[in-house]
């Protein structure tokens, strides 16, 4: 990628690729400081990095001196980190080099890689994960630029797709639904039942709506609270289910019972004393949580995951055909990204020619000063004039030729003649990269 051989590296294991058993051995809730990814910033060949971790996904994006080498020495730094056996995780991990890095993270930002298609979460935790690491000093100038314009990218498939305007997930067709039938649900009380990742999915969707804190009940206490935890909501024993029943407003059933634990009577005497007031229930559980008989009493609306599926499947379809949209987006920016990466690659060349070039014309100039004491203010400027255009004209084709590298992939073999025909090694050694990471002759990469 570079004159250093520095080239972008991802690092992961995601929902398709592992199990959440093996997940949360590798995730990072210990990093909000930044501290773990200033460790992997220290294995070998590694120059910049940032960590991801998401209930979905770990994934380490990085700067190295060499990918396969630090994808292996980052592997046995998280095995020593995580405290876990190398060989147990090594087969669930993948490697992404190059191009196919920067395209799986400009995917991965633009909610093209999530379980959920276009869900608005992803791109907002791609950033607190690349603030937190800037701010831990363990990113520079090339994680940088990538970041942002994976952000960009990120933000074009959002404005320029429809990917997000349809549901696609049960528990958000579920909280939408809900908004149909009872309004506004700021000041609603919600009623969570069940702590898995289904839960988890509706309690996310639910405290955008709902400003009272949710209630959670589990048959397991602590799951319960660890799940409110997450979501600053109230965690309550199965036993206050009929209580809980009673105040609530809105309820989204997902456990993993095998029998029904709301029965038809248990729900006719919550129906009772709420005077039949109006509730919301959604049974999202296979099998199911409530008996489908609850329906019948006056004040209910039960719907269940079959009502449901239907929208979902339908707007998933949408979404689908906007993914593609997307993915043309994606892939104009990786192209735009690489065209950039390799111009750092022949910027310094140019920096070079131009020096020797504006070298020359000056010495020039001042050889002929003697012979040029007669002329006027205005007659030297157009000189000046004249000599800058002669020497950006001679070296127009010397730069585009190593512009065209990009297209014949032949960038070490253009710079390197162009050094040599020109003399331009002491030049060259002489600039610095801070000099030319956005020069004013870079490949246009504006949209």
């Amino acid at each position: 990628m570079t004159g250093e051989t520095q080239d972008f590296l991802v690092l992961g294991i995601n929902h398709n690729t592992a199990p959440v058993l093996i997940r949360e051995k590798v995730s990072f809730p210990g990093n909000q400081d930044g501290s773990i990814t200033r460790l992997l910033v220290q294995t070998q060949d590694v120059v910049e990095c940032i960590i991801l971790s998401t209930c979905n996904r770990s994934e380490i994006i990085a700067v190295v001196a060499d990918a396969d080498s630090s994808a292996e020495n980052l592997i046995n730094r998280i095995s020593e980190i995580h405290g876990v056996n190398r060989e147990l995780i090594r087969p669930y991990f993948y490697v992404k080099k190059g191009p196919e890095a920067v395209e799986h993270l400009f995917r991965v930002t633009s909610s093209l890689d999530s379980m959920v298609l276009g869900e608005p979460q992803i791109v907002g935790q791609v950033k607190e994960a690349f603030r937190r690491d800037a701010a831990a000093n363990t990113t520079g100038p090339l994680l940088n630029r990538l970041l942002h314009r994976a952000f960009f990218t990120a933000k074009r498939v959002r404005t320029e797709t429809g990917i997000a305007l349809s549901a696609v997930s049960v528990a958000y067709v579920a909280v939408e639904l809900a908004k149909k039938i009872l309004g506004k649900l700021e000041q609603r009380e919600a009623l969570l039942i069940g702590a898995g990742e289904m839960a988890e999915l509706t309690a996310r969707h639910l405290t955008n709506v709902v400003k009272k804190p949710i209630r959670i009940i589990n048959r397991t206490f602590e799951n319960a609270c660890i799940l409110a935890s997450q979501f600053e909501g109230s965690p309550e024993s199965m036993e206050n289910l009929g209580e809980a029943l009673s105040s609530a407003d809105v309820v989204i059933s997902s456990t993993g019972s095998c029998d029904p634990i709301i029965q038809f009577s248990q729900m006719k005497t919550v129906m009772r004393r709420r005077r039949h007031r109006p509730i919301f229930m959604i049974d999202i559980a296979i099998p199911r949580d409530i008996e489908p008989e609850v329906n019948d009493l006056d004040g209910v609306y039960l719907y269940n995951i079959d009502d449901l599926q239907a929208v979902v499947d339908e707007n998933i379809g949408e979404r689908r055909i906007e993914a593609q949209k997307a993915g043309r987006i994606v892939d104009q920016e990786v192209r735009k990204f690489m065209n950039w990466t390799t111009s750092l690659e022949w910027a310094p060349t140019i920096v070079a020619l131009k020096e020797k070039f504006e070298e020359i014309r000056i010495n020039e100039i001042t050889k002929m000063n003697g012979k040029l004491g007669s002329l006027s203010a205005a007659e030297r400027e157009s000189i000046e004039i004249l000599t800058k255009a002669i020497i950006n004209k001679i070296a127009h084709g010397p730069i585009s030729f190593m512009k065209q590298s990009i297209k014949t992939k032949k960038i070490n073999q253009h710079v390197d003649f162009v050094q040599r025909v020109f003399g331009l090694d002491e030049f060259v050694s002489g600039t610095e990269r801070e000099e030319i990471e956005t020069p004013n002759y870079e490949i246009d990469h504006r949209n």
